[in-house]
């Protein structure tokens, strides 16, 4: 039987729930509604309830979601409940950031996500050798080497955009199949492959359409009146 494609839009919702589920003391609050979830989320209980039913029965009509087996369902789904290691190409202040960001979270990652920094490259020689909080800096020229010898599974890319594609080519090369990348440019993947974009420009201009409201308002009364 061929298996049934769940959309990426509910994919993406999953680490929301897994996130609330994670804060609940099942000692105090075992069982969870819909209804709650829902209001912890922003999401709607239907919703939950149509995204959950795509993997399976978890919860009991009336009763509610057990939180530690839904949580260990949506961990499973995830494939957070074995450790998927992460590596990150391009070491200036972004991948900094982000690499002192995740060590300071490491404990909390390992018990809770899965996920682990393993390495980050870098073409810097003066950044080579060094250690970013727990992570060591490698040459990029040693990816192929450790992409295998460390089992990195996802890259993240804090590259400039004109070496992005470059390093995702490579990465890919050498087996890695998801990336998250920061780089502002479109990149080219092949089947099999999965990039999630972050770009801060995109997201901080379609923020200022929202910045100024009464300039929405007089733009929308002026789209109405047909004036100018």
């Amino acid at each position: 039987m061929r298996q049934r494609r769940v959309p990426d839009v509910v994919v993406n919702r999953l680490p929301l729930y897994l996130r609330v589920l994670s804060e609940i003391d099942v000692d105090h609050a075992p069982i969870i509604s819909s209804y709650e979830l829902g209001e912890r989320t922003g999401i709607t209980p239907g919703q939950i309830r149509k995204d959950l039913s795509m993997f399976g029965v978890f919860g009991k009509q009336g009763v509610g979601y057990d939180v530690s087996i839904l949580r260990g369902e949506l961990r499973r789904i995830l494939k957070l409940n074995r450790i998927v290691n992460v590596g990150l190409v391009g070491v200036g202040n972004l991948g900094q950031a982000f690499l002192r960001y995740g060590a300071d979270r490491q404990r909390e990652i390992l018990s809770r996500e899965g996920l682990r920094m393993r390495a980050a490259f870098d073409q810097d020689e003066r950044k080579i050798g060094r250690r970013i909080a727990v992570v060591e800096v490698y040459p990029v020229a040693r990816m192929p080497e450790l992409i295998k010898k460390l089992d990195l599974k996802i890259m993240i890319l804090t590259v400039p955009a004109g070496a992005a594609q470059e390093i995702l080519d490579r990465c890919v090369a050498s087996g890695v199949k998801a990336f998250l990348n920061f780089a502002p440019v479109k990149l080219t993947v092949p089947a099999g492959v999965r990039v999630h974009h972050a770009d801060f420009t995109l997201q901080l201009e379609s923020l200022a359409y929202y910045s100024r409201e009464w300039e929405g308002n007089e733009e929308q009364t002026n789209i109405e009146s047909g004036t100018d």
